[in-house]
């Protein structure tokens, strides 16, 4: 009785959340959150399919692995079995099950033990399944559980179409960043804190990445390594196929000087060198910088470039921030917070500037926030719970960053 009402609760908050969030990807991310929470499962995705390709592609997916530029064929792997022949399979036991052969999370490092796939069923055919693996407490899914997925996933199949929402998926991309187990420690008298907890995500060359989470979940920690500021105790990093899991100081000081730009929320601007001067200060230290001149002009400041910054605005001299980490035609440029201190217009122009320097120069962009509405304006959403990676969300269709209200 007790699971019952649990899971008429759980059903009516999907119900909820698919019916009242505008954003298609939204409403299933908030459905699969409540199936795995209510479920307490290690791992989820819910997979879309692009008909015209045949491939499946998972628009969100939650657990400690990256699955993200993935793609499965339809009729191929559990995902794409079930997706073609429109039938839910629950293994319980997938170590005796003699139908389980292996699946995508087992490919990329978890291992299951007990799975339900329920396809997405609209009206006309099935559009995608949702896939769930490994109840934390070591139990077995039920025929209870599946049913439960199965409900949701008429819903959401049923709101899809409704929203009339077309799947197209992106185009695999290559690799900037790769971290594999990625773990940093902190010593701390006596003891030894862990702050990231095995971190396994790939960012891809011309994304705009958000990363979200709460205060202490490993952020900036992460951020720091992908920059080159700090070092992780073990794991493994890649930028560009190049090898930084074990940079010397001098591979470090190169790293950060030819590969990343910085935008911090504070701006970091020298006082006494007027917004061009300080873009041609990286510029002269940079190997294949573009010209400072140009770099004002991307941003909008040609007008202001001789102003010193106590006569910028605050959203001038981030902008003047962004121009600097543009100057050395970095690979990637790391964000930290770079609207915390603006209003919302300010805040906004300097969204409008990130999201033209990744059109005009195809650089890779991750930015940390707190802001769950610039979220909106991602290829993808990266949330940190724990010092682990807790989901991933594709946005299909990314908002302009003029759209972005908060």
């Amino acid at each position: 009785m007790e699971r019952d009402v649990k899971y008429k609760k759980a059903l009516w908050m999907i119900m909820e959340s698919l019916l009242e969030i505008d954003s298609i990807e939204d409403a299933l991310s908030s459905a699969l959150e409540v199936i795995l929470d209510v479920m307490d499962s290690e791992a989820g995705a819910i997979w879309m399919l692009d008909e015209r390709k045949g491939l499946l592609h998972p628009v969100f997916h939650m657990g400690p692995i990256d699955l993200s530029n993935i793609h499965m064929e339809n009729g191929i792997g559990i995902e794409g079995i079930v997706t073609s022949s429109g039938q839910s399979l629950l293994i319980s036991d997938a170590l005796n099950d003699p139908r389980f052969i292996g699946n995508i999370f087992d490919d990329q490092g978890m291992k299951t033990e007990s799975l339900i796939c329920v396809p997405l069923k609209a009206v006309k055919n099935t559009i995608g399944c949702v896939h769930i693996i490994n109840r934390k407490d070591g139990q077995k899914y039920s025929e209870e559980d599946m049913k439960l997925c199965e409900q949701m996933a008429a819903l959401a199949a049923m709101t899809i179409e409704e929203k009339g929402l077309i799947i197209e998926l992106p185009e695999e991309k290559e690799v900037m960043v790769s971290l594999r187990n990625v773990i940093k420690e902190f010593p701390s008298g006596d003891q030894t804190i862990r702050v990231l907890n095995g971190i396994n995500l790939d960012i891809y060359k011309n994304e705009f990445v958000v990363v979200l989470g709460e205060s202490g979940c490993g952020k900036s920690t992460m951020m720091n390594i992908i920059g080159g500021m700090d070092q992780m105790t073990s794991g493994e990093l890649i930028i560009d196929g190049e090898d930084f899991s074990h940079p010397t100081e001098d591979e470090l000081t190169e790293y950060r000087r030819h590969y990343v730009g910085f935008i911090f929320q504070a701006y970091n601007l020298m006082p006494n060198l007027t917004a061009i001067e300080n873009v041609k200060f990286i510029a002269d230290i940079s190997e294949n910088p573009m010209n400072p001149a140009d770099a004002i002009e991307m941003v909008g400041l040609t007008e202001r470039a001789n102003n010193f910054p106590a006569k910028l605005s605050g959203g001038q001299q981030q902008r003047v921030s962004i121009a600097r980490a543009l100057v050395k035609n970095p690979k990637i440029i790391l964000a930290d917070e770079p609207t915390a201190a603006l209003d919302f217009k300010t805040g906004q122009e300097v969204l409008i500037v990130l999201e033209d320097v990744i059109k005009k120069c195809g650089t890779t962009i991750v930015m940390v926030t707190h802001n769950v509405e610039i979220a909106k304006m991602a290829n993808r959403v990266i949330k940190l719970r724990g010092g682990q990676v807790s989901s991933v969300k594709t946005n299909l269709n990314p908002l302009p960053a003029r759209e972005i209200i908060w």
